[in-house]
């Protein structure tokens, strides 16, 4: 082989090697979602003390209307807990959790209601949550969600009546009637 032919050798080789780089390269260059934790829910999370809660929502018809808070709370301690949920406006609920276990609230009989929102369904609010026990109190978004999606009806506090719901009006047919 000569100097020439090992010239255009190397060169193939070089750009073979960069074009499979830049097919099978993608996941050097960029991070691998699966490394990054996040909620991968309509809900949010936090963590306090030995409490970790998951797809946290509040499920409400309207801004000043009452919320029920959704999810589930794992308790890794030793003792019983009790969480407390600080909402808008002095709206309180207050979570009992048993030692190294888990509630969900969602299929508790005992509903966490909120007195009031404090935002509109599809809006993310502020809530405070504490460890009884503990000086801890931390704050994070939840978001509010309402009956738009049919699974979340069913958690809407007894009483409540969406805001945008409609009732269905008959539209006249196109055909005419009998004076037609």
């Amino acid at each position: 082989m000569n100097r020439g032919q090992r010239g255009k050798l190397a060169m193939a080789t070089a750009v073979l090697g960069l074009g499979l780089l830049s097919v099978t390269g993608c996941g050097y260059i960029n991070p691998q979602q699966t490394s990054a934790q996040y909620a991968a829910s309509d809900g949010t999370q936090a963590n306090i003390g030995p409490l970790q809660l998951r797809n946290m929502m509040i499920i409400s018809a309207g801004e000043d209307k009452p919320g029920r808070v959704i999810g589930a709370v794992y308790n890794s301690s030793s003792e019983d807990v009790t969480l407390t949920v600080n909402g808008a406006g002095g709206a309180q609920t207050r979570i009992p959790v048993k030692q190294n276990s888990y509630t969900l609230l969602n299929d508790s009989t005992d509903e966490a209601i909120l007195s009031s929102t404090g935002g509109v369904p599809g809006s993310l609010v502020e809530v405070s949550i504490s460890e009884d026990g503990t000086n801890q109190n931390t704050k994070f978004k939840v978001p509010v969600l309402d009956a738009t999606i049919p699974d979340y009806k069913q958690y809407l506090p007894a009483g409540s009546e969406p805001t945008g719901s409609a009732t269905p009006t008959s539209t006249p047919s196109p055909t005419g009637g009998p004076d037609h």
